[in-house]
């Protein structure tokens, strides 16, 4: 990385410069600044503002999100910010990603950005608090590590304005405005300090986590142009999945980080990242459900459990799990195994339609497998109904079979209980099916073979009018079928 042309003395700066002076990075190797190289900077800039921009695909659909926020909190000023940057390690910062309430309801990914929603006649004016082009003047926009010259152009407020479909402001203006508001006011906690500290005084925590609430709760449903996000990562993730057991041989050679690698490539060309950190577990480390240090070895003849999801550049992720037999054939024991989570994920997935409760599908799963425990021996002579009230799969089954997806991939995780996992399933609605059976290394109660053996196989799920639609059924996932892919795609 180079560094910044910052000043020594940010005092011999123009008196033009009416911004807070930049902090000097300690050891940049120039002392100063010029009059003449200042005065310089000024000037013999092209005009590169954009005119006549069309909105954004999904600028309807947030304008929608916005009405029915505003109806569900008539009379109060709302704010949603995007949140700010957050250091890695000294002056470098982590990738920006918006906060998921604010991409919402606007579209908009940018940093530091607000929405707020002001009360006005019955409703609301949303107003869109962003940070303007860097100021050449005062030569921001070169002596500030955020300025336009270090990190890139971003839009004008009039740009934004049009390609968002909502008001722009100064956000530099937005902390004294709300300091001096009156009325009563929600916020969105937990993004932006600046923005929680001018309302510290005019908020409560219990009011700001009901339009947390709310908005989480809001997103259980997808609109259209979600439900195409949600299939476009899918797909991406599909063929993410084909470049991993293309290059499994390469993978043998090195270890996990050659799958996550490849994966990630993946998601960066179609994508905008991954939409979590994925699970690349070779062998042993397949039983441990989030195993994402990804340094293990890749062995012929071992299991392979990816669990990985593509995220769009509208943020919205996939969630998929295969498990795959590095050398392309699963063993009798594998497959028996692997057999058993497929016949517990159909069920599942025969479970999920219009009127089903969501813990439906968990339940359907987890009999199954509770059936297979017990037809193999390791429960003793308890019968399956009884293994059921006690919970006693759950030694090797582990997790839950499913949970929301969306822009977060455990999506809509404030919702009430009784809007979630005691909520009824409705048209819209898309969520993981994802069974699993994991039999730890050191796991003395079952035989020796099965000792460090995990498969899960998930699917992303959209309830429809009469049933469901599997989003990422372009992946195989009966053992034949899942062999024969893997066949053809090594060639």
């Amino acid at each position: 990385m180079s560094e910044e042309l910052i000043p020594e003395n940010p005092e011999q700066e123009t008196e033009e410069n009416e911004a807070e002076a930049v902090k000097q990075r300690k050891n940049g190797l120039y002392p100063g600044i010029s009059d003449e190289l200042a005065d310089n900077m000024k000037s013999g800039w092209a005009d590169t503002e954009q005119h006549g921009l069309q909105p954004i695909a999904q600028s309807e659909h947030t304008a929608a999100r916005r009405a029915a926020l505003s109806a569900r909190f008539p009379g109060e000023r709302l704010v949603i910010p995007a949140g700010n940057l957050k250091t890695r390690s000294n002056d470098t910062e982590y990738a920006f990603r918006a906060s998921t309430e604010y991409a919402y309801l606007t579209g908009d990914q940018t940093q530091d950005g607000v929405l707020v929603l002001e009360p006005k006649d019955g409703g609301h004016e949303a107003t869109l608090y962003l940070l303007p082009r860097s100021n050449r003047e005062n030569g921001e926009f070169w002596l500030d590590g955020q300025g336009e010259l270090w990190v890139g152009r971003r839009n004008s407020l009039s740009e934004a304005e049009q390609l968002l479909s909502i008001p722009t402001k100064d956000v530099r203006e937005l902390t004294a405005a709300l300091t001096e508001a009156t009325g009563p006011v929600r916020n969105v906690r937990g993004h932006d300090p600046s923005v929680e500290a001018a309302l510290t005084d005019k908020v409560t925590a219990e009011r700001d986590e009901e339009l947390r609430v709310y908005l989480s709760e809001a997103r259980l449903v997808k609109d259209a142009f979600e439900i195409a996000e949600l299939q476009k990562a899918c797909d991406a993730t599909a063929r993410g999945f084909e470049d991993v057991v293309r290059s499994l041989d390469k993978a043998e050679a090195t270890s996990e980080r050659f799958i996550e690698g490849t994966f990630f490539l993946r998601a960066r060309i179609e994508g905008n990242d991954i939409g979590y950190a994925s699970i690349c577990a070779a062998g042993p480390h397949a039983t441990t459900l989030h195993w994402v240090r990804n340094d293990g070895d890749v062995r012929s003849g071992e299991l392979l459990l990816l669990d990985a999801g593509v995220e769009t550049n509208d943020l919205y992720t996939a969630d998929v799990t295969r498990t795959l037999p590095i050398n392309g054939t699963f063993s009798p024991l594998q497959r028996k195994i692997y057999d058993a989570v497929y016949e517990a994920q159909e069920a599942g997935i025969a479970a999920v339609r219009p009127g089903a409760t969501f813990r439906d599908f968990h339940e359907a799963s987890q009999r199954v497998l509770a059936e297979k425990l017990v037809a193999w021996g390791l429960l003793g002579d308890l019968d399956v109904e009884k293994v059921l009230e006690l919970g006693l799969q759950r030694r090797w089954t582990l997790h839950g079979t499913g949970h929301m997806l969306g822009m977060d991939v455990h999506d809509c995780a404030v919702a009430r209980t009784e809007a979630y996992v005691d909520g009824v399933l409705e048209p819209g609605v898309c969520l993981t099916v994802e069974p699993g059976l994991y039999f730890q290394a050191d796991d003395l109660t079952v035989p020796e073979e099965y000792r460090g053996i995990g498969v899960r196989i998930e699917d992303d799920i959209l309830v429809t009018e009469d049933g469901n639609r599997n989003l990422s059924d372009t992946l195989p996932r009966q053992a034949d079928e899942v062999e024969a892919w893997m066949a053809r795609l090594k060639g």
